[in-house]
């Protein structure tokens, strides 16, 4: 299904850019503070960046490699459940008092951003389970 291809792509594209952007300042430096100001353990720095990555990552590649239609189905679901979830987390670190409005994305504290994207991603996700695997292949 092309609405499924064109979202996983830019979805996984904006993950896997994300996380490979963490690695540079000021990223690295506002990244380093929400985790420290969250009360998060020191883990979830490395934890967060290669989520972001891997999930890209299992979002890209069933489109550029030649999965079969259930594999890429699994990679997507995977790739999708995972984004939820970073967006769940993200939501809560923008809600946090603690956590300074200048390290978050755009300087916005409401968590607007983690929102929108986790609707898409649930969006998605929906399309995905509900495709049959002979759809998904193209």
């Amino acid at each position: 299904m092309k609405t499924i291809r064109t979202n996983s792509i830019l979805l996984g594209s904006m993950s896997l850019a994300f996380g490979l952007l963490k690695f540079t300042d000021p990223f690295q430096t506002w990244y380093a503070t929400q985790i420290e100001t969250s009360g998060m353990p020191s883990v979830a720095y490395p934890m967060g960046i290669g989520g972001e990555i891997v999930t890209g990552l299992l979002l890209l590649i069933p489109w550029l490699l030649s999965f079969s239609a259930a594999s890429k189905k699994v990679s997507l679901l995977a790739g999708h459940g995972s984004l939820g979830i970073m967006m769940l987390v993200a939501c809560y670190v923008h809600l946090l008092p603690n956590v300074p409005t200048d390290v978050l994305p755009l300087k916005i504290k409401p968590p607007f951003i983690p929102l929108v994207v986790l609707i898409y991603t649930l969006f998605n996700l929906r399309l995905i389970a509900k495709s049959q695997y002979r759809s998904i292949s193209s």
